[in-house]
């Protein structure tokens, strides 16, 4: 009976432990494969169980980040992704279109008709709203040389970001966290800091990759990677900043001095993935690759399936996430790790510390 008086309050700080410090780590989706077909829902359930069974995955991939709310070819029906999710548990962090136009009523209409749709079988899975993606950037002057295409300035974004949460008033969504994802130099940007000011989270998209105005060789990805990632952190002040987009290409035309290779993808990995990944959410750039937009390679997954491009092992005493799936001939095998041991992998060593002296003061 003493064993279990100690146990059971062990295990209570625990749950509550995991609970306070619940974080998330998955990929993005686009809507559309790179011939502008629209993926349908069997494409994102593809993709959402391919993550989930990656070889040597530090933890596990179960959650996604989209980009809008409305399917492909249709005006106001809401993305076939959402269904997909709810069929394969995925958590979500939903996406806004805001670039070149006046309004977001469509992608609204969307929201909404999932809600009534699916109820707290959807609501329960959305993690946040992100309210627009790179719309600032694009209007940069670093976004205008790149062609980055048509975007929305900081007074469009916060018009926008009240309009959704005047829509999700009294709804199942009404407790999740409104915010933007831009890219860092957008975050960094004091012309936009009514929108720091708006938002209950700030997406950062980084890529040393694209930093050509630096020695960007993969040996200085990581100190970019730091540099950069605490401009945004100042910036942000008090509001969470989480890594909405980062990789490194393992195909692809050099970029300033970075080079695009599987060794170099691993490098990246290796440095800011398992860095990361169970400390901060983290959406990777890509488990596939379906932007036109762009000529390089980022995925993880080869022909989306539980194979990988580059190994996805991270080092021991990384802090990363348990490592998963190892058992190659039987498939995912995560069901065979321990489970508590996967836990104090996310929890980090802060939580570990709070776990063990609640033990030790019972």
């Amino acid at each position: 009976m003493v064993f279990v008086s100690r146990v059971l309050p062990f295990l209570v700080v625990i749950s509550a432990v995991a609970a306070q410090e619940r974080v998330y780590q998955g990929f993005n989706s686009g809507a559309f494969f790179s011939s502008n077909k629209p993926k349908v829902q069997s494409d994102f359930e593809d993709e959402f169980n391919a993550a989930r069974a990656l070889h040597f995955s530090p933890g596990t991939f179960s959650s996604v980040r989209l980009y809008t709310n409305v399917q492909t070819g249709t005006t106001n029906t809401p993305i076939e992704a959402f269904q997909a999710a709810i069929n394969t548990n995925t958590s979500m962090l939903l996406g806004i279109w805001c670039s070149g136009t006046t309004t977001i009523s469509n992608e609204l209409a969307a929201l909404k008709s999932a809600v009534d749709k699916f109820g707290t079988k959807f609501t329960d899975l959305v993690i946040a709203i992100s309210v627009g993606s790179e719309d600032m950037y694009r209007l940069s002057e670093s976004g205008i040389e790149n062609n980055a295409g048509i975007g929305a300035g900081p007074d469009t974004i916060v018009s926008f970001i009240r309009e959704v949460r005047t829509a999700i008033e009294g709804t199942g969504l009404a407790s999740k966290p409104v915010g933007h994802v831009d890219s860092w130099s957008a975050w960094a940007n004091s012309s936009n800091e009514a929108v720091i000011e708006e938002v209950d989270f700030l997406g950062m998209d980084l890529y040393p990759y694209y930093e050509k105005d630096q020695d960007n060789r993969i040996e200085n990805a990581e100190a970019i990677f730091e540099d950069l990632h605490n401009r945004t952190l100042s910036a942000a002040g008090n509001k969470p900043v989480w890594i909405t987009e980062t990789g490194w290409p393992f195909d692809g035309p050099t970029s300033g001095n970075a080079t695009a290779t599987p060794e170099n993808s691993k490098a990246y990995w290796d440095t800011i993935a398992c860095k990361y990944l169970g400390r901060t959410n983290v959406w990777w750039y890509n488990l596939r690759d379906t932007n036109p937009a762009i000529e390089e390679k980022f995925a993880v997954s080869k022909a989306v399936s539980a194979e990988t491009t580059f190994n996805l092992t991270c080092a021991a005493g990384s802090g990363a996430p348990a490592t998963i799936n190892t058992d190659l001939s039987k498939g995912v095998s995560s069901d065979k790790k321990d489970g508590a041991a996967q836990l104090m992998g996310s929890m980090g060593m802060v939580g570990l510390v709070a776990v063990l002296s609640a033990v030790f003061m019972l």
